[in-house]
């Protein structure tokens, strides 16, 4: 019987010191690091669109060659335009509008009175853009590049030029403008580029003279119009 009670009070003796053991060396581990769910990584696009109404603002100026004193002018143009934006970087994009639109043509000067013609224009325009955004909703950018214009369906008036044509012409172009983002893909924007656009004409004068000369368009392109970015 002593020896069993000698047994037990060992066994006892044991348990307690493995007890303080296990306590001690849980007290040195690290308290466990709490689970931080990763943040979401939003999917970079580079894709931005936008639907614009678009001022077309010739400068009225030109001459006919043969004809000293002479002058032209260009009616202005009201239209919609779709612009298409990849962004290389946050920062770097580059742009392309595309548009139609429709100018008059007539004279002034010593030729004043005098209906040209009429004319369509096709003007792509590709600028290279830069974005600055560190000012929050509000996006502004600078831009410049190059428009090629072609006309098509050309018509002279028939009362006193008989035949009229403008020929295909390219031209520099600079732009400044901006983008309020309302939310991640929709915004408000405003853009202004200035073109230097110069093509030759040529014609004819209802007697069958020939004539020569160069509209100065020189262009300001005014538009504004919604943004949606991918």
């Amino acid at each position: 019987m002593k020896r069993i009670l000698t047994t037990m009070s060992l066994l006892m003796a044991a348990t307690a010191m493995t007890s303080m053991v296990t306590t001690a060396g849980a007290a040195d581990l690290p308290a466990a690091t709490p689970y931080t769910k990763a943040p979401v990584v939003e999917v970079w696009n580079p894709w931005m669109i936008r639907l614009r109404v678009l001022g077309v603002i010739p400068e009225n100026g030109g001459s006919v060659h043969q004809v000293p004193g002479s002058d032209l002018k260009t009616s202005d143009q009201v239209v919609p335009e779709l612009d298409i934006s990849y962004f290389f970087t946050p920062n770097l994009a580059a742009e392309l509008i595309l548009g139609v639109t429709r100018h008059h043509v007539t004279g002034d000067g010593t030729i004043a009175g005098l209906d040209v013609g009429k004319a369509w224009l096709l003007p792509p325009t590709l600028t290279l853009q830069y974005h600055f955004t560190e000012f929050g909703a509000f996006k502004p950018y600078i831009g410049a590049g190059v428009n090629y214009t072609w006309f098509f369906s050309q018509s002279a008036s028939g009362v006193g030029v008989t035949s009229s044509r403008l020929k295909d012409s390219a031209a520099p172009v600079v732009q400044f403008g901006f983008d309020y983002m309302i939310d991640k893909h929709w915004g408000w924007n405003v853009d202004v580029k200035k073109l230097w656009l110069r093509p030759d004409w040529e014609g004819t004068l209802a007697g069958g003279t020939p004539i020569t000369g160069k509209v100065t368009l020189d262009p300001w392109l005014v538009g504004t119009g919604i943004t949606y970015k991918f």
